[in-house]
């Protein structure tokens, strides 16, 4: 899918080679996750995560909006 040998992806697992910014975007948008998942940065499940896709700007906006209240709401 993304256009890169076997022998690449094998590097990436490895840590021989490093993933490009232009691979981890594709990464993170095929497997529907975070770059700081990917990365180790972030133990989220990437499955707690919203999908925008299809969704206007504005509807973007209102979602995030919310999300900010409630997390004034329920401070950690």
């Amino acid at each position: 899918m993304l256009k890169i040998s076997p022998s690449i992806v094998s590097g990436y697992e490895t840590g021989e080679r490093t993933p490009s910014v232009e691979i981890l975007l594709s990464l993170a948008y095929l497997y529907k996750c975070s770059t700081d998942y990917l990365l180790g940065r972030r133990s989220d499940d990437p499955s707690n995560t919203l999908s925008v896709d299809g969704l206007t700007d504005e509807q973007i906006q209102a979602i995030v909006g919310l999300v900010r209240v409630m997390r004034k709401q329920n401070p950690q």
